[in-house]
């Protein structure tokens, strides 16, 4: 399930998206549906002009698989929507913390120094509406272990359609 989210701020969009869809997976759909919480929460940004190089985001829960067929409606006033993803090749790069306003982009771009190091240097995805995505595993009353990851699509064509590469650091 997707929260678009238009703000200034990553934190802002995240905590604005992720409490539409805490609301939901709580009940607020049409069928008053009790859906348990999965991992990570996922927010993508737009590439665009904005502080962050954004312009929008969207906030993403995984759903159950119970639900991912037939999801419960969301009530209209969450602004929500159903959001169903192919099959796709990604980049990624863990990172510890918390994910602030103030470290998301470093963090990519470290992802992307890494990957233009890489055998992918020259396979971001050109089809994705996505600069990139944070995704979030932990509670946030969690302090410590925290675990994130940066996510960046590639063209899975350019590496033999996207066989799993095991742990690479370049």
């Amino acid at each position: 399930m997707s929260a678009p989210a238009r703000e200034i701020s990553f934190e802002k969009a995240t905590k604005d998206g992720f409490h539409r869809l805490f609301q939901y997976i709580q009940g607020a759909n049409l069928n008053t549906s009790r859906i348990a919480m999965t991992a990570p929460v996922l927010t993508s940004i737009v590439p665009g002009a904005g502080p962050l190089h954004s312009s929008a985001y969207f906030i993403r829960l995984y759903l159950p698989i119970k639900f991912q067929t037939s999801p419960p409606l969301p009530l209209p006033e969450l602004n929500l929507h159903p959001d169903k993803w192919s099959s796709h090749c990604i980049a990624i790069r863990k990172f510890s913390g918390f994910a602030w306003d103030s470290n998301i982009v470093k963090e990519a771009e470290k992802l992307a120094t890494s990957l233009s190091r890489s055998p992918w240097a020259n396979s971001t995805g050109s089809g994705s509406t996505y600069a990139y995505s944070i995704a979030q595993y932990n509670s946030p009353f969690r302090f410590i272990g925290r675990v994130n990851e940066v996510w960046v699509d590639i063209d899975g064509s350019q590496t033999e359609e996207c066989q799993v590469s095991g742990l690479e650091v370049y």
